[in-house]
């Protein structure tokens, strides 16, 4: 499924006139073959031993593209480093609060929580953001 998908971001690029680089190409697989929501500083380190002349200027230039095309989400954390998520259809996260380590889980979308929040407060939404705090099973175990 990785390299249908992976096939499919590539094609959605090239559709756009982006031209498809090696360490383009390398990045982008990256994010499709890891489920770790990396930031552009731990995309760099995976990959600047095969690409020792690229730089995290040209990482966080890519994701920026990638992101621009509708092929990556970025999330925020207060003052923390973006993320970024290849999976880019409505889910939620649940985030350790010892490691930091974000985990997809999938639920049935909150449309209801929009609709009411906009009747209550005369908003206008346009999108709503759920994340989970625990402690990972990995973490539970250095306890």
């Amino acid at each position: 499924m990785e390299n249908q998908r992976l096939k499919e971001a590539i094609d959605s690029l090239k559709s756009t006139k982006v031209r498809m680089t090696p360490q383009r190409h390398a990045i982008l697989e990256y994010l499709f073959s890891n489920r770790t929501h990396p930031t552009a500083d731990e995309i760099y380190k995976a990959l600047e031993g095969k690409f020792p002349n690229m730089s995290v200027a040209t990482v966080y230039n890519n994701l920026r593209v990638f992101k621009e095309v509708g092929l990556v989400r970025e999330l925020t954390y207060g003052d923390s480093s973006s993320r970024f998520d290849s999976v880019t259809t409505d889910h939620y996260h649940v985030i350790c609060e010892q490691c930091e380590k974000i985990v997809d889980f999938h639920y049935p979308g909150l449309d209801e929580v929009e609709a009411l929040a906009e009747h209550v407060t005369n908003f206008k939404v346009h999108k709503h953001r759920m994340e989970v705090y625990g402690v990972c099973p990995e973490c539970q175990k250095k306890q």
